[in-house]
């Protein structure tokens, strides 16, 4: 969404469109304008991460802004021929419900967590980041927990938001 995983354009673009097709056939042009409308208008009205409502209304409107009916019917067409070859129980245990586990993830430590409740007026970005644990920044969801050096240097790469000061 940056430009920060080569130094090519069009490399970035074409990973980031493979990466987010096989996440959850997410167009990549709609992801890529939607994050830096929340970067442009991080915790307002126009901001298609922020919602004014508790967790899990937040959370709703945060999963339903970004699903399409075509992700919909792409994971029942992918669903529907895979379980030709691979038993049932092993596509929802292995993929439907890490899948929908991994929204939680994303939502909760790159957007609640980060986002929620009052910020410090000179805090720009309306954001705050975990507590300086490298280990733990990785393991909650790819450093997102330094959401604040995200936003304040988005063009840092992922796995460098922690040198930030």
């Amino acid at each position: 969404m940056h430009g920060t995983v080569a130094a090519n354009k069009t490399v970035n673009q074409t990973i980031g469109q493979v990466c987010t097709f096989l996440y959850a056939f997410f167009p990549y042009q709609k992801l890529y304008e939607k994050h830096h409308k929340h970067h442009r208008h991080v915790g307002t009205e126009e901001d298609p991460d922020h919602a004014d409502a508790p967790f899990f209304r937040w959370y709703l409107s945060f999963v339903f802004n970004y699903l399409t009916i075509w992700q919909i019917i792409g994971y029942a067409i992918s669903f529907n021929i895979l379980k030709l070859f691979l038993p049932t129980e092993n596509l929802i245990v292995f993929w439907i419900i890490p899948s929908i586990l991994s929204t939680f993830q994303l939502f909760y430590f790159g957007t609640y967590l980060p986002h929620r409740g009052e910020h410090e007026a000179d805090n720009i970005h309306k954001a705050r980041s975990q507590s300086k644990n490298h280990l733990w920044a990785f393991l909650s969801c790819y450093f997102f927990g330094y959401h604040y050096e995200h936003h304040d240097k988005p063009y840092l790469p992922w796995w460098q938001l922690y040198k930030h000061k």
